[in-house]
Formats: structure tokens, C-alpha cells, sequence
């Protein structure tokens, strides 16, 4: 009968089968030929101890154990070409699993998507680095997969009460994933990965009957009686539907404002903003993992550190183990920071954005803007940074130390941000008590993990998308919005969502309550 095991393991052994079976047969006494197959449910890294260790959980077949490979298959979906249309706006990890869920349902969906497809994408990615042009339409943030495509694609999430993580993790790996995603404490595809995935999941969508439209902005809602009847795009078209799932991602800028115009009730909500600083790999490595060289059978070390600093929350976000940081602007006048990986997290660096919380009270000096206030705010210190990097994509940097002694560094060296970097004092970039809390902040981080406050660490800034600045309201139950039927708001952008899974799982249950209110 087969048996489950926990135990620890040298990080040698984990990624050796000989060595792995031999290790297991020692400890349950049992000769190693006896063992037929040893399938890894659950694995992670230990590193607490000067000797690392790895966490597994694993699933022991003896010989004469019935074992059969699980190999996670595409769901059957059944072709809803002629079925009830629902459009979907957006094609994100909120649009496309919430597309695929109206399809399992029956219902057809109607996608739109302003940016371009994956692979056009590119292009415009490439005028941002290079050209330090950016296109409001197509960019990291904007177009086929959403921000997730190309911003790393790391599937942790601590979401698991809001519904059904393994299950959008296993829909992922049919698609293409790797089935360790099933596995990994921090689950993790890599940018390079995903918009082949992507591109599988759109022409699934379109195998099935639905319809994905690209290049297609929404510019309006139409609206009778407080109820949706369609959208109008910006290429003049009306496309009819009594049921619109919103999940424009968390810098859809003219959605909130489309939606403030019409009076469809939105509030402003707080996020956190800071920097992303970015580390050689092999210093993180030395730190996490108490080495002078990591050696070829440990994963590029992570880190994640929470402070009180100020009476506020200051703390790690998207840590980018062997990654880049990219510049992630949606409008031209703007500096935006984000970080991502390739599957194998093989570059020389490390980054990860260092946040503070907000409150809405810091909002005040834009309460002109109403529910808004939070976005102008967010967009003020955005193009603060545009200008004080000489009004181009460059974005404003300084070395660790010298930020926290308010001194301008000198001698910036390269950074894996392409576009380049200008020197800058960056208590410029944020309201001074932001930045007071930021300088305290690395010190104490200092404390927690020796050699992190270094000057061979370089700040970027800003770091600002963490989350959305405005939550679209709907009702807990329906998910409907609170005033107007027909409307679901969904994922990041609506404010119910914080990253890839969260926002998958937000969509299929938008998705699902549409099915329930047709029935």
C-alpha cells in the first residue's frame, strides 16, 4: 500500500532519484530495489540552519503498488458558440480564467483586450528599453496575459480561503506549466514560459467558440436602468451584452476615470509604494544560505522581510531571485519599477521591491480628486521620477547607504534596468516622511539580515503598482456591483485580488455567479 513520508533531506539528495530512493529506503528499512516509484508531493527549502536543508513530502510505491503517472489533461470544454455571451474585458489571469469558466459553464465569452497579443507585445516592449517610448495600449502592463505575462509569473499566494488554488495551479500546468508549480512551496513559471501559456489558453478560448478581440479599448459602458446593455470600444464599435466581467488590472487609469465620470460608485483605497533594490545573487545567496558559494543544487536564494517602521507596515514585495527590473510605465511622462525572473533564475541579480503601507490620510493633498485621490497621488510621484531622470525611461537610482545618509551617489554602475539609471538624491522622488521611513527602514532590515545594507545594493524608484489605488464596489454575495446589475468587477483592478492566482480565482467566481443569475 503506498505510504506518505515527511523528512529532510541535503539539497544533494532532493535533486538526486538514486540518491532521493536510497535515503527513503533507509528510512522506512526497506531495501532500495523494493521501491517502485516515489512521486514529490510538497517540497521547500530550509534554510534556518547553517547546513540548508530541503523539505519534502512524498508518496512511497513499493513494488506491487498499483501506480499510475497522474498526467493533468485540458478540461473537455463543450463549444458554446451559439451559447448566452458574456463579455470579458481584459485578458489577465482574472479575464482568461474567467473566461474558461463561463466556457465550462456554457456561457460564451467575448474578450477584449486594448493591447496586442503576446508576441506583438514584444515590439512595444522593446521601445520602452531601447527607445524609451511608451505605448499607452501595449506595454508590461497592458495586453495579452495582463501584467503577469511578462513580470515573472510567481504563483505564491496566502489566498487559499478565497478558493481553489490547486486547481487553477493544475489548469496552468495543463497548459503547458511545469508540473513542479504543483509541488514548490513558492511556485514559480518564469517570463520567458508564460506567453507560450498564454497564447494556448486564447486559442483554447477560440476553439471552443469563444471570441478574443485585441487592440480593443473599452471607452464606454452602456447603461439603462441601472443595468448594463453592452460596451462601446474605441475603434466604434458596440458590442451588446447584459453581463460584463470588468478585470482591467490595477493601472487601468481610464477605467476608474470612466467609471468616476459616470458616477458608478468606486472609493479610493490604500496600497503600499516604495523602491526596488536590487542585490548581486550571489550576496542574497551568501546571506539566506550562510555560504560563500551556493553551489549547483540550491535555487537562487529569496528573501522576504517585514518591519514596523513609523508606525507603518515596510516590507519586501515581488522578490526577484537570479532577475531583472523592467521598466513598467503605461503613459508617456511617467517612471515606473517592477521585477521579474526566467524560469531558470540564472541572472547575476536580485531585486525586490521594498514598500510601505499607505493610508488613505495621505491622500489629502489630492482629495479634489474624490475616490481618485489615491491614483493621482500614485501618478504624482510616477512622473516626479520622469523628470528628475531627465524626462526619459532612465529611472532614478542611488546606492543603499548613501540613501539612508541623504548623500547623491556617485558613480552608479550598471543595473540590469536597460533603459539606465541617473543619480539621483531619492528623498526627491517620495514625501519626506516617506522617505524618513524608507531610510529607517533599511537599517533595520540591515539588522535582520547582515550584509543587506550595502552599497552594492542600488535603489530604483519608484515602485508603485503594487496594488490598486481604487477598489471598484460590489456586493459580497453577487458579486454584482452594489449599483449597477450586470456589472462585475474583478481581479486586481477592482481591489479583490493580489497577484496571479487571486486574480484567477477572483474571475472564475465572477464567472460562476454570472451562471448562477442566469439560471
Amino acid at each position: 500500500m503506498p505510504q506518505e513520508l515527511l523528512f529532510q533531506v541535503s539539497p544533494e539528495t532532493a535533486s538526486n532519484d538514486v540518491l532521493l530512493i536510497e535515503h527513503i529506503a533507509k528510512l522506512i528499512r526497506l531495501n532500495a530495489k523494493e521501491i517502485q516509484h516515489v512521486s514529490i508531493l510538497k517540497r521547500s527549502i530550509d534554510a534556518r540552519q547553517k547546513a540548508v536543508k530541503v523539505n519534502l513530502k512524498v508518496t512511497i510505491y513499493r513494488v506491487g503498488d498499483t501506480f499510475e503517472e497522474n498526467k493533468i489533461q485540458i478540461p473537455e470544454y463543450k463549444n458554446v458558440s451559439n451559447a448566452q455571451e458574456v463579455i470579458v474585458v481584459g485578458t489577465g489571469p482574472a479575464g482568461l480564467f474567467a473566461a474558461l469558466q463561463l466556457i465550462e459553464l456554457g456561457l460564451k465569452p467575448i474578450v477584449i483586450e486594448r493591447g496586442k497579443d503576446v508576441r506583438g507585445r514584444r515590439r512595444d516592449l522593446k521601445a520602452i528599453n531601447v527607445d524609451h517610448i511608451v505605448d499607452e495600449d501595449s506595454n508590461y502592463c497592458f495586453g495579452e496575459g495582463g501584467a503577469g505575462t511578462y513580470s515573472d509569473g510567481k504563483l505564491y499566494t496566502r489566498s487559499k480561503k478565497r478558493g481553489d488554488v490547486t486547481r487553477i495551479l493544475e489548469l496552468l500546468v495543463a497548459f503547458g506549466a511545469s508540473p513542479d508549480i504543483l509541488v514548490d512551496a513558492h511556485p514559480h513559471i518564469g517570463t520567458n514560459k508564460l506567453p507560450q501559456i498564454i497564447q494556448d489558453i486564447r486559442e483554447k478560448i477560440i476553439e471552443m467558440g469563444g471570441i478574443v478581440l485585441f487592440e480593443t479599448r473599452l471607452t464606454d459602458i452602456l447603461i439603462k436602468n441601472n443595468e448594463v446593455q453592452g460596451i462601446l470600444t474605441k475603434n466604434g464599435d458596440t458590442i451588446h451584452a447584459n453581463k460584463i466581467i470588468l478585470a482591467t488590472g490595477h493601472s487601468a487609469r481610464d477605467i476608474f476615470e470612466l467609471l468616476d465620470r459616470k458616477q458608478i460608485f468606486i472609493e479610493a483605497k490604500p496600497f503600499a509604494l516604495g523602491i526596488r533594490a536590487e542585490h548581486p545573487q550571489s550576496l542574497i545567496d551568501s546571506i539566506q544560505y550562510s555560504c560563500d558559494y551556493r553551489g549547483e543544487h540550491l535555487p537562487p536564494a529569496p528573501y522576504s522581510i517585514v518591519k514596523q517602521v513609523g508606525g507603518r507596515g515596510m516590507y519586501s514585495f515581488c522578490m526577484c531571485p537570479g532577475g531583472v527590473i523592467a521598466p513598467c510605465a503605461t503613459s508617456p511622462g511617467e517612471v515606473v519599477t517592477n521585477g521579474w525572473s526566467p524560469s531558470k533564475r540564472d541572472q547575476a541579480t536580485a531585486n525586490s521591491g521594498i514598500v510601505i503601507e499607505l493610508k488613505l490620510e495621505d491622500f489629502k493633498p489630492f482629495a479634489k480628486f474624490g475616490a481618485l485621490a489615491g491614483m493621482e497621488f500614485q501618478k504624482s510621484i510616477e512622473q516626479k521620477a520622469w523628470h528628475l531622470a531627465g524626462e526619459t525611461q532612465k529611472v532614478p537610482a542611488q546606492k543603499m547607504v548613501d540613501f539612508t545618509q541623504i548623500k547623491v551617489s556617485s558613480n552608479i554602475p550598471k543595473t540590469s534596468y536597460v533603459p539606465g539609471t541617473t543619480s539621483v538624491e531619492m528623498g526627491q522622488v517620495f514625501p519626506g516622511f516617506l522617505s524618513q521611513i524608507l531610510r529607517e527602514g533599511f537599517v533595520e532590515f540591515g539588522k535582520s539580515m547582515r550584509g543587506f545594507l550595502t552599497n552594492e545594493a542600488i535603489l530604483h524608484a519608484p515602485e508603485s503598482r503594487t496594488s490598486s489605488p481604487v477598489r471598484i464596489s460590489r456586493d459580497s454575495e453577487t458579486l454584482e456591483h452594489v449599483q449597477i446589475k450586470g456589472l462585475y468587477p474583478c481581479g486586481e483592478g477592482a481591489g479583490y485580488a493580489g497577484g496571479i492566482i487571486s486574480a484567477a480565482i477572483d474571475g472564475e467566481k465572477c464567472a460562476m455567479k454570472i451562471a448562477e443569475s442566469l439560471k
